[in-house]
């Protein structure tokens, strides 16, 4: 199913019939992706009593309870309440969920003890800086990324010249292949996120990190329409949903 959209004072036909989900499922299993030293989540039925709430064991219903950290344990979409002492919602933040979208790929970089996403390749890599919303691809792009354990793994992040040149495009929404866009370790730092959301300064509420995705290689780089889906959590980050559509023109 083929859509005209008119955006910005532009109009775009994009492809609905052909969704492209990159988000990680969640689910009880410890092949389940988890970062943060956190065990696997766990989907279990509520006991109360003589009742079991598993139609399998004579319940009418099926009744579960979820266990999880949005952070630790999947996709997840958060606000700048994710590193203030005040208190902001996601729920709150994020108030627009349809956005002109590019993906690019870059292959993290050796320096020092670590492996990073320098300023230099996001601006080599992003062709229209004028997006709403940037999604970035790690290579190789193997899929242990659905199922890694990444504790005390040292994965790649973003250096703060980076995020903050991702910040200067007037790029609002960051999404990324990896549990953080920081350092696993870092005494507290979080230089990435600080500077994505100008902390120090005018602080962006209405910008948003998603981390812990999944960009399959059928999916190119290039331009896209985002559908970033969240529930309805009063929290700092929630679960979420990150949907691609394709843009067929202009």
């Amino acid at each position: 199913m083929k859509t005209i959209i008119d955006y910005k004072n532009k109009t775009y036909q994009i492809d609905l019939a052909n969704p492209l989900d990159i988000s990680i499922p969640l689910r009880d299993d410890k092949n389940n992706p988890t970062a943060w030293y956190l065990s696997p989540p766990t989907i279990s039925p509520v006991k109360d009593g003589d009742f079991v709430g598993s139609i399998k064991r004579g319940a009418s219903t099926n009744f579960n309870s979820i266990l999880f950290n949005p952070h630790a344990h999947g996709t997840h979409t958060e606000c700048i309440g994710h590193i203030t002492e005040d208190f902001y919602s996601i729920n709150d933040c994020l108030k627009r969920f349809f956005f002109y979208t590019e993906v690019i790929s870059v292959y993290p970089e050796k320096w020092k003890e670590d492996s990073v996403i320098t300023k230099q390749q996001i601006e080599k890599a992003l062709k229209n800086p004028s997006v709403d919303a940037l999604v970035i691809r790690t290579l190789p792009n193997e899929r242990d990324k659905l199922t890694k354990q990444y504790s005390h793994t040292n994965p790649p992040y973003l250096l703060e010249g980076a995020a903050a040149f991702i910040r200067e495009c007037g790029i609002k929404h960051l999404l990324i292949d990896l549990p953080s866009v920081d350092k696993e370790k870092d005494n507290g730092a979080l230089l990435a996120h600080k500077a994505f959301w100008d902390f120090h300064r005018e602080k962006r509420l209405d910008a948003t990190i998603t981390e812990f995705i999944y960009v399959p290689s059928i999916i190119l780089d290039g331009m896209y329409f985002l559908n970033l889906q969240i529930a309805s959590f009063v929290n700092d980050a929630s679960p979420s949903k990150p949907i691609l559509y394709k843009v067929l023109s202009p």
